[in-house]
């Protein structure tokens, strides 16, 4: 399964009927999280019991298609899922009890409420009655070269710069491609993206940090805006656009390296990292976020699934410590960037994780890592 992902085109009215589908959606999951709370014993078919009486009751609720509310009462059972498994898995802290939604940006459609136009070409009509009608795709992949019955899912999506209508295809994405009889380790840090157990280093793009200076200038100007006033929306919209830009920017770059390691390896070892505990430093939590290690990590397993690789996630632990020549632990700070081994071994400090990260991946080449709750990135066929 993959994402197509298209611009959406429309009128201004159809541009708040869908405004007006999202917040129903926020609403009905609202409810149902509240229902949850409020009752014992309550399971995913009461929820979705729960959406008929809301469309009882409310008419605007009434007006969404009825897919459309099961699949939001599906996003909070999802919350309150995940809440009971990190209870049963004894996690620490906080174990995400279930809250409610504030500033929802997507409403999801099954196989109904919807329908493709055969006479002209990417255009899609909404059939519920919201009044969203007939819709303009902007994007360059042909959506009517997949079977209707292929589509699980439609999800209009707003973002800073607009909206977007997303196709969940189910269809096989894997790619036959000859094996390249290489392997490799890779140590992430924040000095490189990444170093490799060959010695080639990444730069770090720091996408933040390069737009840091005009997001400080678009939040001044923000906060200097009178609450309410359409000149503090378009300046909240002008700040929200550069956000956007960066993280597309980081999606991209974390993608591109992505493919470009799974394609040119048959192994690729790294570190399980717990980025969530990472950024618990607050003196390192900017620059950790910034650099975008997990994305990279979901990129490498998802393209690895797609062309048929291998990749192993090791322990951390004593990776940069350990002496890849003799094995013998060298005690280092932060702050010492190369590796000096009483038995003359001296090299690079990253470099040395790597190889040490290479061979536990290959020695537990069976047990192999996945990010938790994967999914299908999108855009990426």
């Amino acid at each position: 399964m993959f994402v197509l992902e298209y611009k959406v085109k429309a009128k201004p009215s159809q541009y708040q009927a869908i405004d007006g589908a999202i917040r129903t959606v926020q609403f009905v999951r609202n409810k149902c999280v509240r229902y949850w709370m409020d009752h014992q014993g309550v399971n995913k078919y009461d929820l979705s019991r729960l959406c008929k009486q809301l469309a009882q009751e409310f008419d605007f609720a009434g007006r969404l298609n009825s897919q459309a509310r099961q699949a939001s009462s599906e996003r909070a059972w999802s919350a309150i899922h995940r809440f009971y498994k990190n209870c049963q898995n004894g996690i620490k802290g906080k174990q995400g009890y279930p809250t409610f939604q504030k500033n929802n940006r997507s409403v999801e459609y099954k196989t109904s409420g919807w329908k493709l136009d055969p006479n002209t070409k990417k255009h899609i009509t909404f059939t519920d009655k919201n009044g969203i009608g007939r819709l303009k795709l902007i994007g360059s992949r042909d959506i009517y070269f997949y079977s209707p019955k292929d589509i699980k899912r439609v999800r209009l999506v707003r973002r800073a710069d607009g909206y977007y209508c997303q196709f969940c295809i189910n269809t096989d994405v894997t790619e036959k491609i000859e094996p390249s009889n290489q392997n490799i380790g890779l140590d992430v840090g924040l000095e490189s993206f990444y170093t490799d157990s060959n010695g080639h280093k990444e730069p770090n793009p720091r996408f933040f940090r390069k737009g840091e200076k005009e997001l400080k200038q678009c939040q001044r100007r923000l906060s200097k805006k009178e609450k309410g006033s359409s000149n503090r929306r378009k300046a909240r919209q002008r700040l929200a656009k550069k956000h956007l830009r960066i993280s597309r920017q980081r999606k991209e770059h974390a993608k591109r390296l992505a493919r470009c390691v799974i394609t040119s390896n048959d192994v690729v070892a790294y570190e399980d990292l717990r980025v969530r505990n990472l950024v618990k430093n607050h003196n390192l939590a900017k620059s950790i976020s910034d650099v975008g290690w997990y994305q990279f990590r979901v990129w490498l397993e998802y393209f690895a699934q797609k062309f048929g690789k291998v990749t192993v996630a090791v322990p951390p632990q004593y990776t940069s410590q350990k002496c890849s020549n003799c094995g013998r632990i060298v005690k280092k700070s932060l702050s010492t960037r190369t590796h000096a081994c009483q038995c003359g071994a001296n090299l690079d400090r990253d470099e040395n994780a790597a190889i040490n990260i290479l061979r536990e991946g290959l020695r537990t080449i069976g047990q192999i890592g996945t990010a938790p709750s994967l999914s299908p990135p999108v855009g990426e066929m």
